[in-house]
Formats: C-alpha cells, sequence, structure tokens
C-alpha cells in the first residue's frame, strides 16, 4: 500500500471530528419549574415563503463551472450530478412536505449550558420502553433518523416485539439545525456530550442508552466515558476501533503480512480516506470560516455536504441519475435544505475546528469505553471494523454484526436494518431499565 498523508489526516480528524408557548417539566416527566431557564418548550419548523423564492432564485442563478476533465468523480462532485440536482431542487421539490413531517412529530427546544437545544421527543406507547438518545453527524441531522423512529418506538407495526419498543430522543447538535449557534468557545464533543446527560436527565429517564456514527459516535462513547448513572450502554455504527499498529502501518505504508481478509479491507477502506477522502475535514478542521461559498451558494452548499465519503456520493450520483436507492433525492435535498434555511453550513463545520484545538488523537483511536459497547459494521461505512478490532477496542462488547447493505448514512438509507440492529443490541440491557421503574 502506497505512503499516504495519513499523519496529517489524523490530527485534523481530531478528538474522535419559531417558538410557542412553554411547556412544563412536569408535564415532559422531569420537575423543571416552566419559568426557569430549564424549561422546555414546543417548537416548530416554519421557513418564511420569500425563504423558499430565494432558494429557488439563488439555484437558478448558479454560475456553473467548466466541467471535469476526467470521466469519473477523481476530480470531485461532477456537473452532470450537480446540475441534476439543481434542476430537481428549483422545479419539482417541495420543502413544505419535509415542514410538515417535522411538525407531525413532537419537538423541543429547552436551554442547556447557555445555548438553545433542538430535539424530537417520541415516547412509544408500549410499557418499559428503552429510552434512547440518538445523535446525528456532519453533514447530517435530525432528518436522518426520521425513518426510524416509528420502527422504533412502534416495533410492533414494523414486524417486530411490543418488548423491544424504545422511547427516541434525537437532538440537533449545536451548530446546527434548529439548535442554537455557539457564540463562546468550547463546544467541542465532550461539552455536548455533558449537554446530552442533562438532556435526559432533565426529561425524567433514569436509565438509558445512547447510539450514534460520525460525530455521533464520538459524542456517544465519550458519554460512555463519563459513565453517568444512567447510561447503560451505547451502539454505534462507525465505531474508533483502529488499532495503534494499524494507524503506525497506514502511516508508513507498510502493513503487516499477517492480516485477515476484513482487516485488509479495513485497511484499504482507511488509506483511501485518510489520502483522498479527507478534504472537507481538513477545511473545515483548519480554517471553517473561509467557507463564505456554503453560506451564499445553494449549490455551492450542496456539492460541500455531497463529498464527505467516496461511497455515500457514488449513491448519491446514482439517485440523481435516475436510479433507485435507500435514499431519495427528496431526502437528499431535505437535508442540504435544512443547512441552508438554517445558514448552518460554517457554524457546523466549526465542531472540527473545536475539535482539532483541543486534542490531537485520531478519529478512529480507540477511547477505551468501559461500559457495554454494541457494533453494528456496514459494508460501505467510511471503514468496516473487523470483529476483532472491535473486541479488543469495546472490553464490554455486547452486539457486533457485520451487514450486507449500507454506509455511512445507515438510519437513514436502511432504516429497517438499522431499528433491527438497536433492538438486537440493546435486549440485553432492558433488564435494568424495568428493574428501576
Amino acid at each position: 500500500m502506497k505512503k499516504s498523508k495519513t499523519i496529517l489526516a489524523k490530527t485534523i480528524m481530531a478528538g474522535a471530528i419559531v417558538m410557542q408557548g412553554t411547556l412544563s417539566g412536569a408535564q415532559m416527566g422531569a420537575p423543571v419549574d416552566p419559568t426557569s431557564d430549564e424549561s422546555i418548550r414546543p417548537f416548530r419548523v416554519h421557513i418564511p415563503e420569500e425563504k423558499l423564492a430565494d432558494l429557488k432564485r439563488r439555484i437558478l442563478a448558479t454560475q456553473w463551472p467548466d466541467q471535469e476533465i476526467v470521466k469519473d468523480e477523481t476530480q470531485g462532485v461532477q456537473v452532470a450530478t450537480m446540475k441534476a440536482l439543481a434542476k430537481y431542487w428549483a422545479t419539482e421539490y417541495d420543502w413544505r412536505r419535509i415542514e410538515a413531517r417535522l411538525n407531525a412529530l413532537p419537538q423541543f427546544i429547552t436551554k442547556i449550558d447557555g445555548i438553545d437545544i433542538h430535539f424530537i421527543h417520541v415516547r412509544s406507547k408500549y410499557p418499559n420502553a428503552l429510552p434512547v438518545i440518538i445523535t446525528h453527524g456532519w453533514p447530517g441531522s435530525v432528518i436522518e433518523q426520521l425513518k426510524v423512529i416509528g420502527p422504533l418506538t412502534d416495533p410492533v407495526a414494523y414486524g417486530g416485539k411490543a418488548e423491544d419498543a424504545f422511547d427516541v430522543v434525537i437532538p440537533s447538535i449545536p451548530g446546527y439545525g434548529f439548535s442554537g449557534k455557539p457564540a463562546e468557545l468550547g463546544w467541542n464533543p465532550t461539552r455536548i456530550a455533558k449537554a446530552w446527560i442533562e438532556l435526559m436527565k432533565r426529561l425524567g429517564y433514569k436509565k438509558y442508552v445512547a447510539q450514534g456514527g460520525d460525530w455521533g459516535n464520538a459524542i456517544s462513547e465519550i458519554m460512555g466515558l463519563m459513565a453517568p448513572p444512567g447510561l447503560l450502554g451505547i451502539h454505534t455504527n462507525m465505531p474508533a476501533a483502529v488499532p495503534a499498529f494499524i494507524s503506525k502501518a497506514l502511516a508508513t505504508g507498510t502493513l503487516p503480512p499477517d492480516l485477515s481478509a476484513d482487516e485488509l479491507k479495513a485497511c484499504r477502506q482507511l488509506d483511501f480516506f485518510y489520502s483522498k477522502g479527507l478534504a472537507y475535514a481538513q477545511e473545515m478542521g483548519l480554517r471553517p470560516q473561509t467557507l463564505y461559498g456554503i453560506a451564499d451558494s445553494p449549490i455551492g452548499l450542496a456539492a460541500w455536504i455531497l463529498d464527505h465519503d467516496d461511497q455515500s456520493y457514488k449513491l448519491i450520483a446514482r439517485v440523481f441519475s435516475g436510479q433507485t436507492e435507500g435514499l431519495t433525492r427528496d431526502d437528499i435535498l431535505d437535508n442540504i435544505s435544512l443547512y441552508w434555511f438554517t445558514n448552518t453550513g460554517i457554524s457546523s463545520a466549526r465542531l472540527y475546528w473545536e475539535t482539532t484545538r483541543v486534542s490531537k488523537a485520531g478519529f478512529f483511536d480507540p477511547r477505551n469505553v468501559a461500559i457495554p459497547v454494541a457494533v453494528s459494521a456496514f459494508p460501505d461505512e467510511i471503514y468496516t471494523a473487523p470483529k476483532n478490532w472491535v473486541e479488543k477496542a469495546y472490553p464490554k462488547l455486547i452486539h457486533y454484526n457485520k451487514l450486507d447493505k449500507g454506509g455511512h448514512f445507515a438510519a437513514w438509507e436502511q432504516p429497517a436494518i438499522f431499528s433491527k440492529e438497536l433492538r438486537e443490541s440493546f435486549r440485553s440491557l432492558r433488564q435494568e431499565t424495568v428493574a428501576m421503574r
């Protein structure tokens, strides 16, 4: 394997990378004074019509670059993909559809550590449902998890059992979506993890589990390191489980000769990501404020979001060429439009800078989480973690499964598989929750 810029890449990927009324804490299941800073307020989304018209105008006024001079994606997001996306976005896409879908769900805002936190909170109708807090990553949002709310809160309606039900909490990371934008330094994954622990406490949950991928994994794993009394375990679809000797071998370009097929595949994926797939994280980790183009141009924002990881981009390109995949054109544009209307392209990017500022650890370096951990390894993730790596990274591994389908946005792309994984992952921990009630 050729030597790559792995050391630089790992350094850059530090750390891992309209309201109405007041709803009292008692109504939410937590003893919160509705007049205090801890009040929990209902939230509804409404984007003014003039912003919808402005988006369309900006898309139609795009100044396009020359077409790439290669026949594949090696120079970046292809013009044909972006023109197909732009045409659909400007002429057929309907934001009001996803707005109505969000507003059909119980959404709230509460202030934690000085910043407004937006979250979706859906309680199951089944008794003894296990509370789970699910955290998105970049370039994701709460839209990533919408498809799993039904299967998790009402498993019977989706072929599951009542005893596998979850109460679902889906917060927006500060700087993302409808949460507040940090106006001071320090909002890194550790501070977010503390906020999530406070959120679950504020909602009245004495026992719960956490789930995440991408930044959601980093935040969930840090919650695991903090090990608050209520956190039973975590599930991740992008584990931090790359052994130190593998990281060193990737940096020097000399892999050990006795690696298994799964380990070789993971090494190939990681080498590609570090050498060719990490440009976005480098820029956001070093100079996020420079990205004015993603705040001013919807097509600039869309291209930046699409170029996250190779397999996700290829899937999205297939979608806009007319193929059927786990994501639809509307799915993709729902998420991009959320970033556009909330103007969170740069505020979300600062999470990379904040993390780089306080840590030089690699994003995939094991953190030695001591509480129970479950892992779902998807084939088109940035890397598909081999079981032996995962077993060493998590001494209390309670579930590992290597899936046949799915990528970085697993809950969004393969919601049925993802939901089944969560049910199986946490089944062994449910008895503790029942005993506490």
